[in-house]
């Protein structure tokens, strides 16, 4: 038994500075993508990445069905999208452009990078998923990353 609760656990955690992602796919439909802070890299060989949606999260199960995904990472200038993939609507995508992977997955315009994946393992992990994803292309520019840190989006200055 800990001796703190889950606001102070989310409180505390919430010092540890994350880049922002927006994890898409094809869905059955139409696009489907959500927003992903948790997100790492696991291997070099083979080259892993993961994430973790949670559980009651709407999109996951339509990635986990397409079998691949594409995680975009976030440039300075994307907070509205970290925004909009973050809550429950489905016109995520509604004036975005985007490009397909070459998994077919949407590449958003103005991201920083982009990483393209096929779904190599899923963990339960508490009340996420931990899901590992094998890349199978990559790409990135040159900009600044947009950060979450202490519960804010901000941007990097370098030292």
């Amino acid at each position: 038994m800990s001796g703190f609760d889950s606001a102070r656990f989310r409180q505390v955690l919430g010092h540890f500075p994350t880049g922002v992602t927006i994890v898409t796919a094809l869905g059955p439909d139409e696009p489907v993508g959500l927003t992903i802070g948790s997100f790492t890299s696991v291997s070099l060989d083979p080259p892993l990445v993961g994430f973790l949606p949670g559980k009651g999260s709407q999109s996951w199960p339509e990635i986990e069905q397409a079998g691949s995904f594409c995680v975009n990472i976030l440039a300075h200038d994307q907070g509205e999208q970290c925004f909009r993939f973050a809550r429950s609507e489905s016109a995520r995508f509604e004036g975005l452009g985007w490009e397909p992977a070459p998994s077919g997955s949407p590449i958003l315009d103005g991201v920083l990078a982009w990483i393209d994946c096929t779904i190599e393992q899923v963990v339960d992990a508490g009340d996420h998923w931990f899901v590992i994803g094998r890349v199978v292309a990559l790409d990135a520019r040159d900009a600044n990353p947009l950060l979450f840190f202490r519960g804010k989006l901000g941007g990097f200055a370098e030292l």
